[in-house]
């Protein structure tokens, strides 16, 4: 028999209870052993809920009964969500995670103490919910050299801008109506910032390569700033704008950055809409591979989470390597990344056409019927051109990146 004990019992947390509980006997077919509950830690009291009779509220009962041979870990946020699942790795527990900030920021760290006690540290949830990616990552496209990873990875702002496409609404309406509907926090920062789609793409980028990328040195842009005009201009260019987390091997080094960008029909995310996720995957020998679904949920993650319980539950007492080393990725510098972009600037097209060209050299112009701008479809050319041109024209109103 396999215990389990659970820190957290929020909404992936009593997701987790309830699969474990629901198709228990599934669940000990597949494994070969019964896999129980047998504590839930968590702050509150939960009066006339059946966890109340597993309910603890310190976690050193769970992590000295020796009888818990796996740790779920469902808090959120660094603290003490990172000091419980280290001490349950170093009392010879596996743990499974769901918590993408945990696994961006100590993933390495904790890999090598869960090897050093032979047990193991799974995260399967931590990026695209119940959608797979990381064991894929690691194992059906491991015989692959990994050339790019390109993800819608948030399904809050791939609702927002969604609707902004569909219905014309502007961004502050849809937000408010994503809060409404639960599909954006009371805080949307994280959000709609971009900050939870690049830890998402550092996880996969580290994972895909082997070594550390940190979060916080990928370029992220969020989706504040995208106009229902933006939405008009895209139209006009048969495209959509998508916030991507995506990184590119090039050379010895990798390219990473999270933006919005303009796609087109021929683009194979460009039907991804909704609350959806969907990750693009592209290896030296299988190709392009797609991976969607429903990249969040209470029972969506928690299937992810459980599918991590259960093969914890076949490997008791054998680590499962992942190379992921603290060493560095050696990141290709942003202002050097090549890109076409799209840009709006003020004033009439008969104001803006010699100005731009003398800016930015040849352009194609992109009419969406406002008299008071000018829209423009830049070729190729580095971040750092882009500002500079920028800079010399001096009435740039707003630019998205075209992947075409």
């Amino acid at each position: 028999m396999i215990n389990v004990g659970v820190l957290g019992y929020g909404t992936v947390g009593s997701g987790v209870v309830e699969i474990i509980q629901t198709n228990h006997d599934i669940i000990a077919k597949r494994v070969g052993t019964e896999v129980q509950m047998k504590y839930v830690l968590d702050l509150r009291d939960f009066p006339g809920d059946p966890v109340e009779k597993i309910l603890v509220h310190d976690f050193e009962v769970i992590k000295n009964d020796p009888d818990v041979q796996i740790v779920v870990e469902t808090m959120g946020g660094l603290h003490p969500a990172y000091e419980f699942v280290k001490a349950s790795l170093e009392a010879g527990k596996s743990v499974c995670t769901s918590n993408k900030a945990l696994v961006a920021a100590f993933g390495p760290e904790l890999l090598q103490i869960a090897a050093e006690n032979h047990v193991n540290f799974m995260f399967e949830a931590s990026v695209g919910g119940g959608i797979p990616i990381i064991r894929p990552l690691k194992t059906s496209l491991a015989p692959d050299e990994i050339e790019e990873i390109s993800g819608i990875l948030n399904g809050t702002t791939n609702y927002i801008l969604t609707e902004m496409t569909e219905k014309g609404s502007v961004f502050d309406d849809v937000l408010k109506d994503a809060q409404d509907k639960g599909y954006a926090e009371k805080d949307p920062t994280a959000d709609v910032e971009g900050y939870d789609t690049c830890r998402k793409i550092a996880i996969l980028t580290s994972l895909a390569y082997g070594k550390q990328l940190d979060f916080e040195d990928i370029y992220t842009e969020g989706i504040t700033k995208i106009t229902d005009r933006d939405i008009c201009y895209a139209r006009k260019l048969k495209a959509k704008i998508k916030i991507f987390g995506s990184s590119k091997k090039v050379g010895n080094q990798v390219s990473a950055m999270v933006a919005p960008k303009l796609i087109t029909a021929e683009h194979p995310l460009y039907s991804v809409d909704g609350v959806f996720n969907a990750i693009l995957v592209k290896g030296n020998m299988v190709g392009d591979v797609m991976f969607y679904g429903q990249g969040a949920g209470k029972l969506a993650t928690a299937s992810a989470v459980v599918s991590d319980v259960m093969d914890c539950a076949r490997h008791q007492g054998i680590n499962i390597d992942t190379l992921w080393e603290p060493e560095k990725l050696d990141l290709v510098p942003v202002d050097d990344v090549k890109n076409r972009f799209f840009v709006r600037v003020s004033g009439t097209p008969l104001e803006n056409e010699a100005k731009v060209a003398a800016a930015f050299g040849k352009v194609t112009a992109v009419d969406a019927g406002y008299p008071d701008e000018y829209g423009f479809v830049t070729d190729d050319m580095t971040e750092r051109a882009f500002a500079e041109a920028a800079e010399r024209l001096g009435n740039v109103l707003g630019k998205i990146r075209f992947d075409s």
